[in-house]
């Protein structure tokens, strides 16, 4: 299972990596595995202001339906295009192609409160 040591993780299993004033975000290797084969990915974010564990999508998997998180207070600047045709993606590539979505992020000091990569691996295997 990768957990890539240069992003930053929430207790919700979304990685954050930090562009400028630009986060993207995605689902972690671990939560992808977890729910297998994803199948439908909804997000009708774009463009709304949302606050730190506002729910910003939804991820459908065979299994189940789980919830997205933001990890972050700002604004959803982009949504990735690619997931509509290819849900697939957040299996096959979670830290790359299957991202997720971009936030504005209104105060970049939130960002400390997030997990490294050696904090979320200690949670996941707890």
């Amino acid at each position: 299972m990768k957990i890539p040591a240069d992003l930053k993780y929430t207790e919700d299993h979304e990685w954050v990596k930090v562009d400028g004033d630009t986060v993207v975000v995605g689902i972690t290797d671990y939560a992808q595995n977890e729910l297998g084969d994803v199948v439908f990915v909804e997000i009708e974010t774009e463009g709304e202001e949302l606050e730190h564990g506002d729910t910003f999508g939804t991820v459908e998997a065979v299994k189940t339906v789980s919830d997205l998180f933001m990890p972050v207070n700002g604004t959803v600047k982009e949504v990735n295009p690619a997931l509509a045709d290819e849900p697939e993606l957040v299996n096959k590539d979670p830290y790359g192609k299957g991202w997720m979505i971009k936030i504005a992020v209104s105060d970049a000091g939130e960002l400390d409160n997030l997990m490294s990569a050696d904090d979320y691996k200690k949670m996941i295997e707890a």
